[in-house]
């Protein structure tokens, strides 16, 4: 990966006056050839983060980026322009970003905050230039789930049992003995699938439970809460 290892020229831009004045005649126009896009990227928080440009043009002479979805100057992270080796950071610049020689941005120890839509503004010879965005989710490391039970000993057709999965992850799946449990009409899960409730319960009921929590970064599980069901 090549990296912006010592400044160019920083400083006010000489050429944001041009890329203001082609902005207001071409911004909204669409290329002809395929769309320019930037990868959306899933993260862990404190990783670094590159984020790259799908469909680059060949003819490419600078780059800006921006947060949010569009080109507002106010959101400008950095620009860089190869023809006049300009560097310049931008409003919306945190002291983690940086442009690569190949128009990638990348971020620097990423936090929850850094998600979102971004934009970048590629430009090419003759005035010409192209807009792509993508998407940016960062995500917290899934810890260790905890399991449990609001009581594992039962009486069958007497009494019912309620399972919490405790997590900080979006996804949770449930095993039951060490498959996944198909619910049957007696079971109930929550709205975020972290809470199981059976009631009433029955002796096929007893056995090792035991959840699985995800995001699109890592997956964790709990350990096995065996139920007892007398009969």
């Amino acid at each position: 990966m090549e990296s912006l290892s010592a400044p160019i020229c920083r400083g006010p831009l000489p050429w944001q006056g041009l890329f203001l004045a082609v902005s207001l005649l071409n911004f909204w126009s669409l290329p002809t050839t395929a769309q320019l896009a930037i990868v959306s990227t899933n993260a862990a928080e404190g990783k670094d983060v590159i984020l790259r440009i799908h469909n680059m043009p060949p003819d490419n002479i600078g780059f800006v980026w921006y947060r949010g979805e569009g080109a507002n100057y106010r959101h400008t992270i950095a620009s860089l322009a190869f023809h006049i080796r300009t560097y310049s950071t931008g409003r919306a610049y945190s002291g983690r970003e940086q442009i690569n020689f190949d128009g990638s941005l990348l971020i620097k120890r990423v936090t929850l905050k850094d998600t979102g839509i971004y934009t970048v503004v590629v430009y090419l010879r003759d005035y010409k230039k192209e807009i792509g965005f993508g998407r940016l989710n960062v995500y917290e490391p899934v810890r260790v789930a905890t399991l449990i039970a609001s009581n594992t000993i039962v009486t069958e057709h007497k009494d019912s049992v309620v399972l919490t999965c405790y997590t900080n992850a979006v996804s949770t799946q449930w095993f039951f003995n060490g498959m996944n449990l198909r619910l049957k009409e007696r079971m109930k899960l929550s709205w975020n699938d972290r809470t199981l409730t059976i009631d009433p319960v029955r002796r096929e009921d007893a056995g090792s439970y035991q959840c699985e929590v995800s995001n699109p970064i890592s997956t964790a599980y709990s350990a096995p809460v065996e139920l007892d069901v007398k009969y």
